[in-house]
């Protein structure tokens, strides 16, 4: 496996993979981190007496330290390189983990989470665009969802953590574990190279052969870093041309689909899921929290499967089916809340619509939209509008997470649900007409096609 040269120009496949794997640790942090809140806060919420508003301030705490790590990432990306950044993500994610187990209230559980979310912040954005910079075309999909399976993995294993420490009321526990896979994302860290795009930005072409050598079929060497150099050449670098005729479309691509991945509803499943349960009919914690653990397997089963459509189906198919089944789901589940009283048939007919809802999304808007912001731009240009893009991502999560409940209040449950549909059905427009199909090409020809207008 170690000399193994594919017939596609890859080298070594299997360093591919571990390096792809390493990185996406961050993303298991990431679904962890922002996984674990759906059990914890209710037992948060009856320790410190926590309001509506309170319970939606902890909540949504982590959603603004990402928005804040998202807005300064792409710049420390740039400036000190792919990898290096991931090390003090790492270091952030540790910090944070022992920082809200330990809190003595509100305040500093808030504050905690906002350490944790400067690092989700940084790092959903980060991992991809690393893995995509040292992928090869063929299995690019693959590989940066990665990073999206060990997010619904990380979400998983929240579930399933809140699940066991339920009993004991350990939300202090649910809450520090994360710190283990921060200290292995750490050390594995120290074992990878990084990114030989990175590296001809900074002029340091020898460096980026030497990372090349290890993944690429020699004889492919010289081709991939002509072609990188030529891209270079073609690029400014300047935020003026991200918003030029050219290139606006990718820019409004990859702020249009984080905005609707986030406001199709998705995250209100992910924080809020035992209370959902709950509003149907599952009256003890550990019930509802079981439930939610039901769902995060679907999630990461359809994951899964994601990752094999991905380079055979491509991401505009992917995207357009996946939303006519969210869409679905969130009208019937609406439609179940129409019952006045919860019963066990509304708690089963509501599992099913979330677990097909987050089905749906598992193999389209989850994986597709982190995937497709890594692909579509420019390399002088892709960190920092990949910060973009995360940055509306996350500004979008934290506007759900905070209303989420309060809309329930004002407009009652079935028209809340109703809602987050329409918004998936606007969605469903937007990439039959704007979203282009990128699979199987390099990143180099993704950005030559917006030059030319044929993408």
């Amino acid at each position: 496996m170690a000399n193994e040269v594919q017939a596609d120009g890859t080298q070594n496949s299997g360093f591919v993979f571990t390096v792809s794997a390493v990185s996406a640790l961050a993303g298991l942090l990431f679904g962890y981190d922002t996984g674990v809140i759906s059990g914890a806060i209710l037992f948060v919420q009856e320790d410190f007496r926590l309001s509506t508003f309170q319970e939606e301030i902890v909540v949504g705490a982590v959603l603004l330290g990402a928005m804040i790590g998202a807005a300064g990432g792409g710049r420390l990306a740039d400036r000190f390189g792919r990898r290096l950044v991931l090390v003090q993500v790492a270091c952030l994610f540790i910090l944070g983990a022992l920082g809200t187990s330990l809190a003595s209230g509100a305040t500093l559980l808030s504050v905690g989470r906002v350490v944790v979310g400067i690092a989700i912040g940084i790092a959903s954005f980060t991992a991809p665009l690393y893995i995509s910079e040292i992928s090869p075309a063929h299995i690019r999909g693959k590989l940066v969802s990665l990073n999206q399976l060990m997010i619904t993995i990380g979400i998983l294993v929240s579930y399933l953590a809140d699940y066991a420490l339920a009993a004991s009321r350990g939300w202090r526990w649910m809450f520090g574990l994360a710190a283990v896979p921060g200290l292995i994302l750490l050390i594995g860290l120290l074992f990878v190279p990084e990114s030989p795009r990175w590296f001809v930005k900074q002029q340091l072409r020898d460096r980026a052969r030497a990372v090349l050598a290890k993944i690429r079929n020699p004889l492919a060497i010289d081709a991939e870093l002509a072609e990188i150099e030529s891209s270079l050449t073609q690029q400014e670098g300047s935020w003026r041309e991200l918003s030029s005729p050219a290139l606006r479309p990718a820019l409004l691509i990859g702020i249009g689909l984080a905005v609707f991945q986030q406001f199709t509803g998705i995250n209100t499943v992910i924080y809020y899921a035992p209370t959902i349960f709950q509003l149907a009919g599952l009256q003890s914690h550990s019930a509802a929290i079981l439930a939610t653990a039901g769902v995060g397997t679907v999630n990461v089963l359809l994951t899964v499967l994601a990752l094999e459509l991905l380079d055979r189906a491509g991401r505009r198919p992917l995207l357009l089916f996946g939303l006519v089944g969210m869409i679905f789901s969130l009208v019937f589940l609406g439609a179940a809340f129409l019952a006045e009283n919860p019963t066990p048939a509304l708690a089963w007919i509501s599992l099913i619509c979330v677990m097909a809802y987050v089905a749906c999304f598992a193999v389209s808007l989850g994986p597709i939209f982190w995937l497709m912001i890594a692909e579509i731009y420019p390399l002088k240009l892709r960190s920092r509008a990949m910060a973009v893009a995360t940055m509306f991502n996350w500004g979008s999560n934290l506007l759900v997470a905070l209303t989420f409940l309060s809309l329930l209040r004002a407009l009652g449950r079935p028209a809340t649900f109703w809602l987050y549909a329409l918004v998936g059905l606007v969605a469903w427009v937007f990439v039959l007409r704007m979203v282009p199909e990128t699979k199987g090409k390099t990143l180099e020809q993704i950005e030559a096609a917006w030059r030319s207008h044929t993408t």
